[in-house]
C-alpha cells in the first residue's frame, strides 16, 4: 500500500500547489445519468504491477478543481485543471497554458471488471476516454489536500 500512498502524496502536492496559487470559484455538480461524474475517483484500470501505468480522473465540486493523471508506482504525469459544469458538460481551463475545452461526461452504473460505475469522456485532450469507479470511491467534499489524498488512497487501497 506504500505505492498508493505515493500516488496520494503526488495528488495532494498538486492540489496544494493549486490552492496556494489562489485557485477557486463556483460550480454546480455534474450528474451523468445513473452516477455522479464529480466527487469520485475514476481509473482506467486497476494496476496489475508496480510498472503498470494507469490513468486517474478526479474532479471535485467544493473547490472546482480536478486532475488528469497517468502513472505507475515509479513514474507519473499529471495536469490539474479548473472547471465549471453545465449538465453533462464540463468546461475545463488548464491554468498552465490557459487551454480551454468543453468536455462531455456521461457516468452510469455498470458491472465491468469488478467496477460499479463507468464514465465516458468525450472531447478531452488529456486522459483517456473511458474510466471506472467503485462504490466507496466518493471524494465526499474533501477540500484540503490531505483530505483529498486520503480519499484517493482509501479508494484505491480497497481494490
Amino acid at each position: 500500500m506504500k505505492k498508493l500512498l505515493i500516488l496520494a502524496v503526488v495528488s495532494m502536492c498538486a492540489f496544494a500547489g493549486w490552492r496556494l496559487l489562489g485557485g477557486g470559484g463556483a460550480t454546480s455538480p455534474a450528474q451523468g445519468g445513473d452516477a455522479d461524474v464529480l466527487d469520485r475517483v475514476w481509473v482506467d484500470h486497476m494496476p496489475r504491477h508496480e510498472r503498470d501505468q494507469f490513468s486517474i480522473f478526479v474532479a471535485i465540486t467544493d473547490e472546482p478543481v480536478g486532475v488528469f493523471q497517468t502513472r505507475s508506482v515509479w513514474k507519473g504525469h499529471f495536469e490539474m485543471f479548473r472547471h465549471e459544469t453545465y449538465g453533462d458538460e464540463i468546461r475545463i481551463l488548464y491554468p498552465q497554458d490557459q487551454h480551454r475545452e468543453h468536455v462531455k461526461a456521461k457516468a452510469r452504473k455498470c458491472s465491468e471488471d469488478g467496477f460499479d460505475y463507468c464514465l465516458e469522456i468525450d472531447g478531452a485532450s488529456r486522459g483517456v476516454r473511458r474510466y471506472y469507479s467503485r462504490k466507496g470511491w466518493e471524494v465526499d467534499g474533501a477540500v484540503r489536500p490531505e483530505q483529498l489524498g486520503a480519499r484517493i488512497e482509501a479508494a484505491l487501497a480497497g481494490r
